[in-house]
């Protein structure tokens, strides 16, 4: 049964435990502002949850506390920069600011990353980007989670692509979204729930589809074979190919431009051991001034909003939603009635409290 607590006490609650590791307020926030955002979206799989995912990783060595980014190569319209190993969250809101204030001097703004770690939700270095009324797209590769058509081997990651353009009147486009049929978090999510995956979801060992989540993750943990299903699902009938291919697309722009790590040599071992992960990433800001009238654009944008909402319905339905408009309401919803919790996610969140020391307080 979910808890319900509160954003504003949570955030504070999560920015204490982030300084309990020496991150200074504002880089403290800004990790926080990255989980919190998730969860106040409806995506519980990229939210709190994952916190613990990052103090083990900062307790282990394999996520650097004190690491800071840096630019190691650098245009008038693009850089790249080295995480050092970092939190992906301080990385990934670096180099999108970097992007924005390139794409507000020449029009556009290209960075790419390497050495960094998990980000968060691609989406929410696209909404950054959209506050200042640029056109935003960020993606990044991540741990080999996901198999390629007709094969069994995790070797790709769920690489996911986010877009925001602004509008109007409309609620902006927002496009926020993994390469694979479902990203890892889904499959925790129904594994803590005692849930069956639907059908297509992923592949046990053979490489055959299977609804149980626990036996897909301990496979990923132990790397004895199967994995997540590319978007469209398993062999060609669905297309899952094409889904494969994006994913591919996201490692040359994430991994391969940067000079980083791609497919299976994220989260890679050396001799044995676990070695840090090298996740990279990709930032594209565009000044859509450059382009066109910012007003004609977001007009036109709002124009082709209302002409996909406004199409016939499929019998039965009476609603085709939009890209972001359901993360919208559940952001709004949250803010107003508060943020459920798994009852297995307040017990960790509860249960570092009391390792760090710190009062644990969310409820609403």
């Amino acid at each position: 049964m979910a808890k319900i607590v509160s954003d504003e006490k949570l955030s504070l609650f999560v920015a204490k435990i982030f300084q309990a590791y020496g991150l200074h307020q504002k880089e403290a926030e800004i990790c926080t502002s990255v989980l919190v955002e998730s969860d106040l979206r409806g995506i519980p799989s990229h939210g709190v949850a994952r916190l613990k995912r990052y103090t083990d990783g900062m307790d282990s060595g394999l996520i650097r506390a004190d690491a800071r980014p840096e630019i190691v190569q650098e245009g008038p319209s693009t850089a790249t920069v080295d995480g050092n190993g970092g939190l992906g969250q301080i990385i990934g809101h670096f180099a999108t600011e970097l992007a924005i204030l390139k794409a507000q001097d020449t029009g556009v703004g290209v960075v790419s990353v390497r050495n960094s770690n998990h980000y968060g939700i691609a989406g929410y270095y696209a909404q950054m980007m959209l506050k200042k009324e640029l056109l935003g797209i960020s993606m990044t590769n991540s741990a080999p989670l996901v198999v390629p058509t007709f094969g069994k081997e995790m070797v790709i990651g769920t690489n996911p692509i986010s877009l925001a353009a602004p509008t109007h009147k409309q609620e902006p486009f927002f496009l926020d979204m993994a390469t694979s049929v479902v990203p890892r978090g889904k499959l925790e999510v129904y594994e803590r729930e005692g849930k069956d995956l639907p059908e297509g979801w992923a592949v046990d060992e053979s490489g055959k589809t299977t609804q149980d989540a626990g036996k897909v993750l301990q496979n990923m943990l132990g790397r004895t074979g199967g994995g997540i299903l590319p978007l469209g699902g398993e062999g060609e009938l669905f297309s899952g190919y094409k889904g494969y291919g994006m994913a591919v697309m996201v490692d040359i722009l994430s991994g391969v431009l940067s000079g980083g790590a791609y497919a299976n040599r994220v989260y890679a071992k050396k001799e044995g051991k676990t070695i840090p992960p090298n996740v990279c990433h990709f930032f594209l800001a565009l000044d859509i001034e450059r382009f066109v009238d910012l007003e004609v654009f977001k007009q036109n944008m709002d124009d082709l909003i209302l002409l996909l909402k406004n199409s016939e319905k499929a019998k039965g339905q009476n609603h085709i939603f939009i890209h972001g408009e359901k993360e919208y309401e559940n952001y709004r919803n949250h803010k107003r009635n508060g943020i459920p919790l798994q009852e297995k996610v307040y017990q960790i969140l509860e249960s570092l409290g009391e390792q760090h020391n710190i009062l644990f307080d969310i409820s609403k």
